[in-house]
């Protein structure tokens, strides 16, 4: 998504410029061809024509379709968006935040000062007080008891209004850096198992892959990363490459949920029978349990398959 200027708000956007179809795509996530069949079937979005006669999209109807990209990936139907009120549109947006956070853990105070710093744009200070609560809490308790609750943090605050696009990436970048740096200064693990990591095409998010990947390495997992966007055909081709015992897959809330189940299905087939496919994330929710799928809609359950993959017999790990 491209980034609002920092001193623009998103209820004071008319002067930003317009955008042609195509940077709406690439800003929002939603085709092209949507965004045509929901201006005939809703009339909404309403684009302007330029001088050349295409399609210009005013800042605050990309800014919604923002927002209903994000709704629609929970359930929400188009034709109720694109027909409601300003009124009933911040309703949606709201009920379909994430749950309020429990303010009365002992890591709150670090989220609500992660938060803060993040809005002022003091991106050292930032960077100090996520180092330090790492140090601190060690690398597991950090991103089990503030990454994850952070991430749902940001995404309400986003959501309600309270950040823009450019803060909630500046937060992801943070956490990312931080990540990728504590993963390489983990000691070389050659242990069972071989896990490759990566996410199916059209899922950018690597946010929640850097998590999982940190509680394994922790404990001892050979982890492959592949990074995000990696076509079916590859997984596959990789995990023979690398003798992969498990390929974990992340899926976000913001994977179309329609294209979740058959998605995994297929790559289930693709798979090797003795290669176990483990699927992460908010999106793991819409997969279809079946043999040798398991999924991990929580950090804790990444844990818990690993303990028990350990523990099962080797003789009738995939039987």
């Amino acid at each position: 998504m491209s980034a609002l200027p920092a001193t623009t708000s998103r209820h004071d956007m008319n002067k930003l410029p317009v955008m042609n179809i195509g940077a709406v795509e690439r800003d929002t996530g939603l085709g092209k061809d949507t965004l045509r069949v929901w201006e005939r079937r809703y009339g909404f979005p309403q684009p302007t024509r330029d001088e050349h006669g295409e399609r210009a999209y005013p800042a605050e109807q990309v800014d919604r379709l923002r927002v209903m990209k994000r709704l629609i990936d929970q359930g929400l139907r188009p034709g109720r968006l694109c027909a409601a009120s300003e009124e009933e549109f911040a309703e949606l947006s709201k009920a379909c935040a994430a749950p309020p956070r429990d303010d009365s853990g002992q890591h709150a105070a670090v989220i609500g000062q992660t938060l803060a710093l993040v809005k002022a744009n003091d991106v050292a200070a930032l960077r100090q007080l996520l180092n330090q609560a790492m140090m601190r809490l060690g690398l597991q308790r950090f991103v089990i008891d503030v990454v994850a609750p952070l991430n749902d943090a940001v995404g309400e605050a986003w959501m309600s209004g309270e950040f823009e696009v450019f803060e909630e990436h500046l937060y992801s970048e943070q956490i990312r850096s931080l990540l990728r740096q504590a993963i390489g200064n983990l000691p070389a693990a050659g242990g069972a198992p071989r896990i490759l990591l990566t996410t199916p095409p059209d899922e950018q998010h690597v946010l929640g892959l850097l998590m999982v990947e940190a509680l394994l390495a922790l404990e001892g997992a050979t982890c492959i990363s592949l990074g995000t966007q990696t076509p079916l055909v590859d997984i596959e081709m990789a995990a023979r490459a690398h003798q992969a015992d498990i390929v974990a897959i992340s899926i976000s809330a913001a994977f179309p949920g329609r294209q979740v189940a058959a998605l995994v299905s297929q790559l289930r087939q693709m798979l090797p029978a003795a290669i176990d496919l483990w699927v992460g994330g908010t999106g793991a929710q819409r997969a279809t349990p079946e043999t040798g799928i398991v999924l991990l809609p929580t950090l804790q359950a990444v844990l818990d398959a690993l303990e028990a993959w350990r523990n099962e017999p080797a003789g009738t790990r995939h039987s």
